[in-house]
């Protein structure tokens, strides 16, 4: 949900995923693509590509620190070489 979020409103679903410095820069790239996207129309599409490659990485980051701490406590899983 927070993808479709992250495609339609861009800062709205970076804000939801905890990333506020990522929201304001989306809401400069969504000025900036404004402007210029009336010559280039493929800039239209920019900010909404930022927000979900930024909501891909930071959920993507979670799971791996998530593996990493599950890792730690309980050891590695049977079978992995030491």
């Amino acid at each position: 949900m927070i993808y479709v979020l992250a495609a339609l409103v861009p800062p709205l679903g970076l804000l939801f995923n905890g990333q506020p410095f990522s929201a304001i820069l989306n809401v400069v790239l969504i000025v900036f693509c404004a402007i210029f996207g009336l010559v280039f129309h493929v800039l239209f599409l920019v900010p909404s590509a930022h927000a979900l490659i930024a909501v891909h990485m930071k959920r993507e980051d979670r799971r791996h620190r998530e593996m990493v701490e599950a890792i730690r406590r309980h050891g590695p899983p049977p079978g992995y070489p030491r």
